[in-house]
């Protein structure tokens, strides 16, 4: 029998899952639509039939535990707190439930630190003990690892350099504060910076033809492509941004390197080449030409999902 976990992306519309080994291969997937469940009961019956029903498929496996990546997933307690994209409100003891209903070990954390988790095992930092990864979706999420184990703090909440300031007085955040990171460098703030260029700016460019709604990051990356002006630019602000707060981040944690992730990551040098080139001019000097700054070696549309099993075989690990 080959021995899996079953791995769960908990989105705010939907929620992936899949049954990986331990050399990190996906032997079948599943999917249920967490937007569709009022009431976490609801979506979790749902869930555990769905993983029966995928399971029925595939042959000679058996599951060993459950790995949850959540927003708002505290690894402390495996409960999400109070998290503002999902529509159970307050206190969800995920794990306990998936505990108590199948009898199998269960974990869970946060999506950004059970990326780092799948770059530890199944990515490119499998031979580093110190990394960040950041992942650069709709928001920034990041995972810190230090010392070969992952950064928690006394909350279980460390670690979340999105909602780092770093324009004070700047854009509202989700979280409800001003100024943080993710509102810049993130899907979501370079299409804010892009709208905010291209309303002040008198130069032509290809993004001027279409209406707010209709840009998003991946036409700004086609028109940087493409030769636009003003989409460089506003590869460079976001890159400028995020590499003085990756210097910043050096200076706490000293990593080996930093792995960026996720849609915005996708841009290549667009994003790569402006993030290094701040992080290194602010950087504290006894850390220049000490980090390297990488892609991530997980592939996107799996990456959620073997992050979660990786998070439930290294706890079963030790």
């Amino acid at each position: 029998m080959k021995e899996v976990i079953v791995g769960i992306d908990v989105g705010g519309t939907n929620s992936p899952f899949g049954f990986v080994d331990r050399d990190g291969n996906i032997l079948g997937k599943g999917s249920i639509k967490t937007s569709d469940f009022e009431i976490f009961d609801d979506y979790l019956d749902a869930f555990l039939k769905e993983v029966d029903n995928v399971s029925g498929t595939l042959n000679d496996v058996i599951i060993k535990g459950y790995g949850i990546g959540a927003p708002n997933g505290n690894y402390y307690t495996g409960s999400i707190d109070n998290a503002p994209n999902l529509r159970w409100k307050g206190k969800i003891m995920f794990s306990d439930m998936v505990k108590s209903k199948t009898g199998l070990p269960a974990y869970l954390t946060n999506d950004a630190n059970a990326a780092a988790i799948g770059e530890k095992l199944f990515g490119n930092a499998k031979d580093m003990n110190d990394f960040i990864v950041i992942t650069l979706g709709t928001g920034l999420g990041s995972g810190i690892f230090c010392g070969g184990q992952l950064l928690y703090g006394s909350t279980g909440f460390a670690g979340e350099l999105g909602h780092t300031i770093v324009i004070e007085g700047g854009r509202i955040c989700g979280c409800g504060r001003q100024g943080c990171l993710e509102t810049y460098a993130s899907a979501t703030g370079i299409v804010t910076s892009m709208v905010e260029l291209l309303s002040i700016s008198s130069k032509d460019s290809v993004l001027k033809r279409f209406s707010e709604s209709e840009i998003d990051s991946k036409l700004i990356y086609s028109s940087a492509l493409a030769g636009d002006k003003l989409a460089k630019e506003v590869f460079r602000f976001t890159g400028e941004i995020l590499g003085r707060a990756l210097a910043n981040a050096v200076a706490f944690s000293s990593p080996e390197a930093i792995f960026l992730f996720g849609g915005l990551a996708n841009a290549g040098e667009y994003i790569f080449v402006p993030t290094i080139k701040y992080m290194e001019e602010n950087i504290l000097n006894n850390f220049k030409g000490t980090v390297k700054v990488l892609p991530s070696g997980l592939k996107e549309n799996t990456a959620a999902i073997l992050g979660a099993s990786a998070l439930c075989w290294n706890e079963m690990n030790k």
